[in-house]
């Protein structure tokens, strides 16, 4: 894609754009609109130039959407780096919040790619404990970091394999091992979850559907992150996903709620029904009736296992 519009393919200056490449785009998302405007038409292009997906007629290139390259590099960081202390919560508030041109669904959101996962490195399980993708660790980070894609803003994208734990290095001409799909369908389950969630399927997280995200409490210290998700707000719309990027888990922890009232946990990602090894941590539904915190009218305590995110909604 990169190619197409600029000289040097991956450069996001003007003054090396190819007019005839732009032109081209523009003509193909134009005739796409025209006569199959059911369709989405998305641009690999790794520079998060909000040009690409800017409309024709404001003189952008006219795709629907985008692969977001900033978030895939910091999410992959924060699960994949052994170093605690190295990994920066701003950073990764900084992502989830990031849109193009105020479209929360104009960015593709991702872990693993054909790209990602080869080129001298590998699969996250991989990355995050080599030689022992299977492992705990492995496990509980690579899982979280879907969970993170899930929930974000943004079209997000699975690679194959991911959902049942494939390792290793992306070989296009290697066949998965699909036995991975029965050794390890607690992870399965744990994907299947997500996608429900991010769908609003049981039609009590609607806000992982929408426009709005608030990530209302960054701590860096603990690697700790809420945000708030939300389309009209309400019930059953309100969303609150909190990640903890730490290897300590949280028996009371406290952030800001943005309505009072019970908050239901809908997924936690440290189930043992997941996985064998996962600690079951209780993160258990919570009442918001504190005092204010993270500049929300009130607050709540909730269980946070390690290396873990949990939803919240209410009914």
């Amino acid at each position: 894609m990169g190619s197409i519009r600029n000289v040097y393919e991956q450069n996001n200056d003007p003054a090396d754009d190819i007019a005839d490449g732009w032109s081209l785009m523009q003509w193909i998302n134009s005739l796409i609109a025209q006569r199959q405007p059911w369709k989405i038409s998305i641009a690999e292009d790794m520079k998060d130039n909000e040009w690409i997906t800017k409309a024709v007629g404001a003189g952008g290139a006219g795709f629907n959407a985008q692969w977001g390259s900033r978030f895939v590099w910091t999410v992959r960081n924060a699960i994949i780096g052994p170093d605690e202390s190295a990994r920066d919560m701003y950073s990764v508030s900084d992502v989830i919040n990031q849109n193009y041109n105020n479209e929360a669904f104009q960015r593709v959101i991702y872990t693993e790619s054909h790209d990602a996962d080869a080129n001298g490195a590998q699969r996250v399980p991989e990355m995050i404990s080599p030689g022992k993708a299977d492992s705990w660790c492995a496990k509980k980070r690579s899982t979280f970091g879907a969970a993170v894609v899930l929930t974000a803003p943004g079209i997000p994208m699975l690679f194959m394999g991911q959902e049942f734990l494939s390792w290793g290095y992306f070989d296009p001409h290697q066949s998965l091992d699909w036995s991975h799909a029965n050794t390890f369908s607690g992870i399965v389950q744990l994907y299947r979850d997500l996608i429900h969630l991010r769908r609003n399927w049981f039609n009590n997280t609607r806000g992982l559907r929408g426009q709005n995200t608030n990530v209302h409490h960054i701590n860096n210290t603990d690697k700790v992150i809420a945000f708030h998700r939300w389309d009209q707000g309400g019930n059953g719309d309100d969303v609150i996903v909190v990640l903890n990027f730490g290897n300590r888990g949280y028996q009371n922890y406290t952030i800001g709620f943005p309505r009072s009232g019970h908050w239901q946990v809908r997924f936690n990602s440290d189930w043992n029904g997941y996985d064998a090894s996962f600690g079951n941590w209780f993160s258990y539904g919570t009442d918001a009736n504190g005092p204010p915190q993270d500049f929300m009218p009130t607050s709540g305590n909730v269980g946070l296992g390690p290396y873990s995110a949990i939803i919240l909604s209410q009914d």
